[in-house]
């Protein structure tokens, strides 16, 4: 029989566990307890007898990822992991400090298969998806090193969230409960370059999570160019699933688009998006690219990117420019896990 993680069991599945073996649930409940507070011995859980101790350790294991590299910006103070898994497998996530707190983003797969263009994450393709569990630990142990609360979460690192549907969900319930690390919902964004089916699922729970949609073009055709995803769902329909997680969850959504020196970057571009997002309870956040060396991919010059926001409000669209964090450390999704595995 194959072992339990702990860390990836909800409360409620963690107390029928320990129900199915005889013991009383309130056992389950502070053993979740235990493990969200990021305890991997089973003989630290003290107030655990010893006996079921000893059948947790027959019968269930608690994730431990390792510490492999730490990188802390001397611009910002944000901080760059890489963390190694049981498997031997690298996984990355950042840790950014704001005025509101520490927001980490974290990764939900190793590597990824959706293949944008500008992305540095799925030049290796997709090893596997990570467990609830590990998601969790990546928090747990930048909390640890950190010795401070995270206190938002952005599922925006390696690896496409909703390609992952089922442990994502299931990581969003363990760390939004109030027994665990009780990050609330409207502090966790996830972010998907547009698997419809799996948005309008979403939607369907209800969970009052913030969604960040990676768009990137304001058309078919060059989103296409950008991102293989489009050539399966055209922007209509990705438009017609956003507008449906309107309507179950009245939560703004954001639009992320990575502006691209002379690909994706010109007025025209600007007004043709503004067209596209008209009326939406949306935001739209400009990214300038970070350089893939992969892609020959350059970042727009500050003019068209200022320009191309000033367009977008004008036509009533909330528009940001995001900030730039730990550029000195390669901060963005995969360069470091990339310059890692391709070290001599």
């Amino acid at each position: 029989m194959e072992k339990l993680d702990l860390l990836s069991l909800s409360l409620e599945e963690t107390q029928d566990l320990i129900d199915g073996m005889g013991e009383k649930k309130y056992r389950g409940k502070q053993i979740f307890q235990w493990v969200n507070k990021g305890i991997k011995d089973f003989e630290d859980m003290m107030n655990i007898p010893k006996a079921l101790r000893e059948r947790l350790q027959e019968n269930t294991f608690i994730t431990h990822i390792q510490m492999e590299k730490k990188l802390i910006s001397n611009i910002d103070n944000t901080r760059k992991y890489l963390f190694l898994l049981d498997d031997g497998n690298i996984i990355e996530a950042v840790v950014m400090r704001y005025k509101h707190g520490l927001t980490a983003c974290i990764s939900s797969q190793v590597g990824c298969l959706m293949g944008c263009s500008f992305c540095a994450s799925t030049k290796g393709g997709l090893i596997r998806n990570l467990r609830a569990g590990e998601m969790m630990d990546q928090i747990l142990l930048m909390q640890k090193d950190l010795n401070e609360r995270i206190s938002n979460i952005v599922l925006m690192g390696s690896g496409e969230p909703l390609h992952n549907y089922q442990e994502v969900i299931k990581f969003l319930k363990i760390v939004n409960n109030e027994n665990g690390l009780n990050i609330g919902n409207r502090h966790i964004t996830l972010s998907t370059c547009g698997l419809i089916p799996e948005i309008k699922k979403l939607a369907d729970l209800q969970i009052p999570i913030n969604l960040a949609i990676s768009l990137h073009a304001p058309n078919d055709g060059l989103r296409q160019q950008m991102m293989p995803i489009a050539k399966k769902y055209n922007i209509k329909e990705l438009i017609e699933a956003c507008k449906y997680y309107l309507e179950k969850n009245n939560r703004r959504i954001t639009f992320e688009y990575a502006l691209v020196k002379g690909v994706n970057d010109e007025e025209n571009h600007a007004h043709q998006l503004s067209e596209l997002l008209k009326g939406m309870l949306c935001h739209v956040n400009l990214i300038p690219v970070n350089t893939v060396v992969e892609s020959n991919y350059e970042k727009s010059s500050n003019q068209k990117i200022n320009l191309f926001q000033k367009v977008l409000k004008e036509r009533g669209i909330e528009t940001t420019i995001r900030r730039e964090m730990g550029s000195d450390i390669n901060a963005a999704c995969g360069q470091l896990r990339n310059n890692y595995l391709n070290r001599d």
